[in-house]
């Protein structure tokens, strides 16, 4: 029994030891003085008192010990219960240091839940956390990434893992059970190819610990999107195919890239979005619910029906109850 009291009493940690020794002595010579010299230490209590004063060495002087045996207990007291003492509280600086540091430096799990997971650090993701991070939004949001070594945006609501993010114990430190999204960037460390395989690979994983958590990938390369969709992505963003519309349209009409580009702006302040087609406007037509809506000074743009996404659709069109409008709020 004594040594698994004492296996038990190493595993503890560190800090959480010191601080049982140091109770320990501060009992101890609490109780002999009280022992000792009841008339100046009336209650066990005010020994305890005495004791931590004296081994914190701040020494308020209310109680003194008046025979030479009394002193020499409050000798061994300073010899011993100072030291004690005062390690304790610098290996609690130092712990509080060290988990500063690890948090910092992306070695803390996450814990929270409805989280937003973005995976990479680059331009793209940094202007998505600054996106996610303002305009009242404050989302939480977890960021992974492997060349980083400490955290880029500590003060913007961002919680850093570092690792790679096709790992598994990285995504379970970044708590993917609980997540609400991924967003996952392009690697541009790596050619397109291997980073569209990278992307797909840590779509793979992610859908492996968490299949209903949904994933938004950055995928460079056109052949690369049909296995992004067969490995479980819920949204692709290509990216190269939009550089490249914006540059041919460049060539002939730089007056309608400059307006593309400018309303692009426009609908990154969150107005372009889905609304669920209710009962009441099923079966109307497209026109008739466009012009129902601009009164409200809504914008219908199209509908996303299943997976197809039909923009302005050629009349006469029914709008069905589950179709998803694409509209610009106010």
């Amino acid at each position: 029994m004594p040594h698994q009291l004492y296996y038990n009493f190493i595993r503890l940690p560190l800090v959480i030891r010191i601080l049982l020794i140091a109770l320990a002595v501060i009992l101890f010579y609490g109780g002999i003085i009280h022992i000792i010299e009841p008339k100046t230490f009336p209650t066990f209590f005010d020994g305890i008192w005495w004791a931590v004063v004296t081994a914190s060495t701040v020494g308020f002087g209310d109680f003194v010990p008046e025979t030479v045996f009394g002193r020499v207990v409050g000798i061994a007291l300073i010899l011993t219960g100072a030291g004690f003492l005062s390690t304790y509280f610098i290996s609690l600086a130092t712990a509080a240091v060290t988990r500063q540091n690890d948090f910092l430096e992306g070695k803390v799990g996450y814990k929270g839940k409805n989280h937003i997971i973005v995976i990479g650090w680059n331009e793209r993701s940094r202007e998505i956390i600054n996106t996610l991070g303002g305009d009242g939004m404050k989302h939480s949001i977890t960021l992974i990434d492997e060349t980083l070594k400490t955290n880029p945006v500590p003060h913007n609501n961002v919680h850093f893992i570092r690792g790679r993010s096709n790992r598994d114990d990285v995504l379970i430190k970044a708590n993917i059970y609980e997540a609400k999204k991924v967003i996952i960037t392009s690697d541009q460390n790596k050619d397109e190819l291997h980073a569209d395989m990278n992307s797909i690979l840590t779509l793979l994983a992610i859908k492996g610990l968490n299949r209903e958590v949904q994933c938004i990938v950055e995928i460079l390369t056109s052949e690369q999107a049909a296995n992004a969709k067969r490995a479980g992505a819920d949204e692709i963003v290509q990216t190269n195919v939009l550089t490249s519309f914006v540059m041919i349209n460049s060539i002939s009409s730089q007056e309608l890239v400059t307006s593309f580009l400018d309303l692009l702006g426009q609908l990154d302040k969150r107005k372009l979005t889905f609304q669920p087609a209710s009962e009441e406007i099923a079966n109307k037509t497209f026109a008739e619910l466009s012009a129902e809506l601009m009164k409200d000074g809504i914008l219908l743009l199209g509908v996303k029906r299943g997976e197809e996404t039909l923009v302005n659709p050629p009349q006469p069109f029914k709008i069905l109850q589950q179709d998803q409008l694409i509209v610009i709020l106010g």
